[in-house]
C-alpha cells in the first residue's frame, strides 16, 4: 500500500538520478542528501512557525522558508511538494494573505509524507 503512495510523492527519475551519482552507494549520496534536507527541515519549519504567530504573516520570513525548501524537495524529487512552495513563494512574494494559511498547512502535511516516503526509501 505505501509503494504506490511513495512513488506518487518522489519522481523515480531524481531518485535513480541521486543513486548514479553514487552507483555503489560507498559514498552513502542518498542517505547524506536527505539527512540535509532534513536538517534543513529542522531550521526552516521553527522559522516558518514564527512568520505564522498569532495569525500574522511574515512574507519575507514565509518567501525564504519556501524557496529553501522549493529547490531542496526538488532535488530530492519531491515534485508536488516543490510545486506547492512555488506557489507559496509567489504567494508571499505578493504579499496575498488570502488562502496563504491553508497553503502552508498544506505544505506542512506534504513535508510529514515525503519524511516517510523518504524514510522508506532509505
Amino acid at each position: 500500500m505505501s509503494a504506490p503512495l511513495n512513488a506518487a510523492l518522489l519522481d523515480p527519475q531524481a531518485v535513480q538520478r541521486l543513486r548514479e551519482l553514487d552507483p555503489s552507494g560507498g559514498n552513502k549520496l542518498l542517505e547524506r542528501v536527505v539527512g540535509a534536507f532534513s536538517t534543513s527541515l529542522e531550521r526552516l519549519l521553527p522559522e516558518l512557525e514564527r512568520a505564522r504567530l498569532d495569525g500574522k504573516l511574515d512574507f519575507t520570513a514565509i518567501r525564504h522558508v519556501s524557496h529553501t525548501l522549493k529547490s531542496s524537495s526538488a532535488s530530492l524529487g519531491a515534485m508536488a511538494l516543490s510545486a506547492r512552495c512555488a506557489d507559496i513563494e509567489s504567494m508571499a512574494r505578493e504579499e496575498r494573505a488570502d488562502g496563504l494559511p491553508e497553503q502552508l498547512d498544506a505544505m506542512l502535511q506534504d513535508i510529514q509524507q515525503v519524511r516517510v516516503a523518504l524514510a522508506a526509501l532509505l
